[in-house]
């Protein structure tokens, strides 16, 4: 990530370090996994590649072919934020 977002402590003592976001694996029984670590902000779903890769990984996951270029994941503008619980402010 840009260094600029790194707001740990740990992070910020390695600027510049690439990071792994995702991964996946397949087990010898022909098993899959996908592991991600970029769910933090809601708003990251309103990015075509950020949902795009992990609705290509659900379904390499569960042994459904990926369409050529990837699945499609249109959204209304709208609809990112329908439906949230929101919390309000923190205290």
């Amino acid at each position: 990530p840009p260094d600029n977002t790194r707001g740990t402590p740990a992070a910020r003592e390695h600027p510049g370090r690439e990071e792994i976001l995702a991964w996946a694996f397949r087990r010898p029984d022909d098993g899959r996994s996908f592991g991600f670590s970029g769910g933090h902000f809601h708003r990251n779903w309103g990015n075509q590649n950020f949902r795009r890769l992990v609705v290509n990984a659900i379904l390499w996951t569960a042994h459904v072919d990926v369409p050529p270029g990837g699945a499609r994941v249109d959204l209304k503008p709208g609809d990112l934020n329908q439906n949230l619980d929101f919390k309000g402010k923190k205290k």
